[in-house]
């Protein structure tokens, strides 16, 4: 259950430098003049700064220090509070007339996720979501995600639900940020991907860790990202730079063949694919020649193409030849069972008792 963060207190109000000058001086029985002509300063500045026209400098707050024995970093605090507060202010002042944005967002779902911490104004729970982000407004947000420019919009999954497939992007960046990976290896990710082959008969809280720990070796980061309400993504492969991949899955589908496919599909796409472009699977999707690529990779390393063959040659696709073929290959079975469904070899009511479900086990490894 997420719980309600309690922020800095932060008042609606500025407390105005100028103001607590005149005090000052008319305590010291000083006029402006007298001030002026003590600091150095022109009589304009000290009337400007009290009249609000000017900000008290850095200099100008060691001189009030000099004359009226106060600390310069008093002034210059002080001064630094409120610019900050009128800009804050500003900052909401302009949020607040664009708050309706915040109904793009399946807000209850990221709060219970925990990606976004509750607040009980609307205004605070869009800052709130822009943080999460890391922008500084909605434009800026604009500009990273929904400009023809963005890499994601090619994607339909992207187009149909903006909002909350942004939101599924960027968690995957914010996770992604926390795994410490080395710089990538083309060869040592290849390797990697043999061995966590060999982890598709693990459970969950075993595989799930060793296949993030073996593929940060090699300059991929892999995430688990539940997916969000109205998305439709099973994975996206992206560069976050030149040295470190990020494979992001979803868990969409629950099953272990889904997830094992659509793993090495994207793992495909690294090992065969420009850096600069973005992939991202969805349902429904349309491939591409890419698409297909990756495809075929994940195929045949999960299961052999002359094995394959050899299985279909012989016309029995019942559990126990499934299981025979799974053991010899070394993989899990509902791996075969999802390829033998997907290519209408046998129907989808058929074979699913071999099939793993696992999707919130791994969520909590």
């Amino acid at each position: 259950m997420s719980k309600k963060v309690q922020s800095a207190y932060r008042p609606n109000y500025a407390v105005f430098p100028g103001d607590t000058l005149r005090e000052t001086i008319e305590a010291y029985g000083m006029s402006q003049a007298e001030l002026a002509e003590r600091t150095g300063r022109p009589y304009k500045t000290i009337s400007e700064i009290i009249t609000g026209k000017a900000s008290i400098t850095a200099e100008t707050a060691l001189q009030f220090e000099r004359v009226l024995s106060v600390p310069a970093s008093f002034w210059n605090n002080l001064e630094r509070n409120y610019q900050e507060a009128r800009a804050r202010m500003k900052e909401e002042e302009h949020l607040q007339a664009k708050v309706a944005w915040l109904k793009n967002f399946p807000v209850k779902q990221l709060v219970k996720l925990g990606w976004v911490p509750r607040q009980e104004e609307l205004l605070k729970q869009m800052q709130a979501l822009l943080n999460f982000f890391g922008v500084a407004g909605i434009e800026e947000w604009d500009a990273l995600w929904k400009t023809p420019q963005a890499a994601y919009r090619k994607s339909e999954a992207f187009k149909s639900s903006p909002y909350a497939t942004a939101a599924w992007l960027r968690k995957g960046e914010v996770d992604a940020a926390a795994i410490q990976c080395k710089p990538h290896d083309a060869a040592a990710f290849e390797d990697a991907l043999s061995k966590i082959r060999t982890l598709t008969t693990k459970p969950p809280d075993s595989f799930a860790t060793q296949m993030v720990k073996l593929c940060a070796e090699t300059g991929v980061a892999v995430t688990f990202v539940p997916e969000l309400p109205g998305t439709r993504v099973y994975g996206v492969t992206r560069w976050l730079n030149p040295n470190k991949a990020l494979i992001q899955l979803s868990l969409r589908g629950k099953s272990d063949d889904h997830l094992w496919f659509t793993f090495f599909h994207e793992a495909g796409h690294i090992l065969y694919h420009g850096k600069r472009e973005v992939f991202i699977e969805e349902k429904g999707k349309q491939e591409s020649k890419a698409e297909q690529e990756a495809d075929r990779y994940a195929q045949d390393l999960l299961i052999p193409s002359s094995e394959y063959k050899a299985f279909l040659a012989g016309n029995k696709y019942d559990n126990a030849s499934i299981s025979s073929l799974a053991k010899k290959i070394g993989i899990a079975p509902g791996i075969v069972v999802g390829r033998l469904q997907h290519e209408r070899v046998i129907p989808y009511s058929k074979g699913n008792s071999l099939k793993s479900q696992f999707r919130l086990a791994i969520a909590e490894a």
